[in-house]
């Protein structure tokens, strides 16, 4: 893929006219353009030749950043500095959002492009009618990156000049620059945006020899929906891996493939995580806005929801359709369940249809009568389980056996496809496999198991030391955060002031932090965290720093519910007692009335277990563990609850603030 608009030496470019750079970049556009944008390019190409006459180097105008979905104005290089420039055409102040937004390109090609690891990396937001500010060169802390620039449309070439008087090192090879790879990862709201606006899962995930290539597992789903079609058959697909390893990306990339209505092949993504859904919807509904927007036209907020709401539905939405109509098929012929783990026993689902649905005669589990929808179809229907081992968190949540179960026991005609690479202990995997070697509708593909996490860019460990924590595999558990820690930081504290100032500390740019707690931390009510309160996930995860309800203001807190399938870039959690540390290993209580309660059933010891791994996976960057000191007067909460915890952890050799 092109990445940039317009690309030329230095030279070139000051000796072409503005009519010819703008002639190149708008064949290389293809959308509609506003004369607002063609006047922009006009106005950036004549200041940028000003500032940029008899330097060497390139420059690069509209340069692609497919993981955020966006383009960055100017990148120029000039000996060992990439300067990237953000221009605000006509404003006349510097606004905190666009200096967030420039920073947010120069992390985004320290971070992900390779060319740019060990480069200079100068941020600059022009604002060609704000006042001049001096040019001051200082670093950001702990990044390599340059604090952003602010000048105008006068000092614009003193101030490239001025960031050059810094010490120079050896010139960056611009050919080696352009060639270099580019290897993102994407939040999941990121790469939403980014695939339903036509970008190819290859295109905003990494792709290098460390972790398993995202789009060799969705081309495998591909050759598998196109397979079924041709030969009438019907097939269930297992895409199973680690936290974080991007089975919502794959699934995302196969449903955007085939978001045509008009396509036989119209597939639809389902979620029973409701922040989720909601959340996606209105982060593809306020971008859909924006860009209509941006093109000086007009569409309802309401209409841009109902759009993509056909995209992305709630699972539970889409089975309540099912039970209006128990003879015809949906119109998708490709319904993808993500986090199919969390799918209900019959037990549960038994149980609601009979006291929320009045069908007492319901006898099915969810798996079953998921998958009963989509065997309405005559001739051929793909169903595709994107599957988390120890994701379960909820009462009847059942894991990928009940799956296993309805298949066996009521579609031993549909084709059945997964990884012999399943093993994970969380999975109660191994019996699975075992059983589905003796099935002669089984394929075994061992790209549908993603065995790297992606989340944390940082560090791909970070699922496995989470793990061995939680298992208590503590020597291993200190080996693996040795080799983890300087990339990603894990850091403990008995200060939650201290904690929230640590993530905010470590935030450049847009970068989003915010506090996660588990549902049941109940007394941590005095730290004035109080999980009764619920955040709404639609402003916690995207609205702004300067909105008390989203993640930044560190006020609300959220749950395993709400963050499941999500992540932050930096996360404060906060640990109480109800998942303390003994000797004899983790004691699960849950707090009722005036003081803790033993849990003592398995199978919400093992909800609680997991609710916690959900908590310590959110991150991308780094995370700041805040255990109470607990209170000697207070029953609820003696030292001795908090302390043994804090001292395991503080054993694993996290650094204490």
């Amino acid at each position: 893929m092109k990445r940039a608009y317009y690309t030329a030496s230095i030279f070139d470019f000051c000796n072409q006219t503005p009519n010819e750079v703008l002639g190149e970049m708008i064949r290389q556009h293809s959308f509609d353009l506003t004369a607002f944008q063609r006047d922009a390019w006009v106005e950036q190409t004549l200041l940028l030749s000003d500032a940029l006459a008899g330097h060497k180097g390139k420059i690069y105008f509209e340069f692609s950043i497919p993981r955020m979905g966006r383009r960055i104005d100017s990148v120029v290089i000039i000996g060992p500095v990439v300067f990237v420039i953000e221009f605000k055409v006509g404003a006349s102040t510097y606004e905190a959002a666009d200096l967030d937004q420039v920073v947010d390109y120069a992390l985004d090609l320290h971070n992900f492009h390779e060319g740019s690891h060990n480069a200079i990396l100068i941020p600059i937001l022009v604002a060609t009618r704000a006042p001049a500010e001096g040019c001051q060169i200082s670093m950001l802390p702990d990044s390599g990156l340059i604090n952003p620039i602010r000048c105008n449309s006068d000092n614009l070439e003193e101030t490239i000049n001025s960031a050059l008087n810094v010490k120079l090192e050896q010139s960056i090879d611009c050919s080696t620059w352009e060639g270099s790879g580019y290897k993102p990862t994407p939040t999941i709201i990121e790469a939403t945006l980014a695939l339903y606006n036509g970008h190819s899962v290859s295109e905003i995930s990494r792709s290098d020899a460390s972790t398993l290539n995202l789009s060799e597992t969705s081309n495998i789903v591909a050759e598998i929906i196109a397979l079924s079609k041709d030969q009438s058959q019907k097939s269930i697909v297992f895409v199973t891996g680690v936290p974080g390893a991007g089975k919502t990306l794959v699934g995302l990339d196969i449903a955007t493939t085939h978001i045509d209505p008009d396509d036989e092949l119209y597939s639809v993504f389902l979620s029973g995580n409701g922040p989720l859904v909601r959340i996606l919807q209105e982060a593809l509904a306020r971008d859909k806005v924006a860009r209509v927007k941006a093109n000086a036209e007009k569409i309802r907020k309401g209409d841009a929801l109902s759009e993509v709401k056909a995209f992305i539905q709630n699972v539970h939405h889409f089975r309540d359709e099912g039970l209006l109509d128990l003879i015809n098929p949906p119109v998708e012929h490709v319904a993808l369940f993500d986090e199919a783990q969390r799918a209900w026993t019959k037990a549960q689902t038994m149980k609601f249809m009979r006291e929320k649905k009045n069908r007492p005669d319901f006898n099915q589990s969810e798996p079953e009568f998921l998958i009963s929808c989509m065997d309405r179809h005559k001739d051929w229907a793909v169903v595709v389980c994107l599957v988390g081992g120890g994701q379960e968190i909820n009462t009847g949540e059942a894991g990928i056996s009940e799956w296993f179960d309805a298949i066996e026991q009521s579609f031993a005609h549909w084709e059945i496809y997964l990884s012999d690479n399943l093993t994970d202990s969380e999975y109660g995997a191994g019996a699975i496999v075992h059983k589905a070697k003796e099935n002669a509708m089984v394929t075994f593909r061992p790209e549908l198991h993603l065995q790297t996490s992606v989340r944390s860019f940082r560090s791909e460990k970070v699922s496995l030391f989470v793990k061995q924590l939680l298992d208590l595999n503590e020597a291993a558990a200190r080996e693996n955060l040795a080799l983890i820690h300087e990339k990603y930081p894990i850091v403990l504290t008995r200060d939650l002031d201290v904690a929230k100032n640590w993530v905010k500390t470590q935030a450049r740019g847009s970068e989003r932090y915010g506090m996660v707690v588990s549902s049941q931390a109940d007394r941590l009510k005095p730290h004035a965290i109080d999980v009764r309160v619920k955040a709404n996930p639609v402003h916690w995860f995207l609205n702004g720093k300067e909105d008390v309800r989203s993640s930044y203001y560190l006020e609300d807190a959220a749950t395993e519910f709400d963050v499941q399938g999500l992540e932050l870039d930096w996360v404060c959690m906060a640990w109480d007692a109800d998942f303390r540390y003994n000797a004899e290993g983790w004691k699960n209580w849950s707090f009722r009335g005036s003081k803790w309660q033993r849990i003592n059933k398995i199978e919400r010891q093992t909800y609680q277990k997991n609710a916690y791994r959900v908590l310590l996976t959110r991150a991308r960057q780094g995370m700041v563990i805040f255990v109470p000191k607990g209170n000697a007067e207070d029953h609820t909460r003696p030292c001795e609850y908090y302390n043994a915890t804090y001292n395991y952890l503080k054993r694993l050799g996290m650094s204490t603030l």
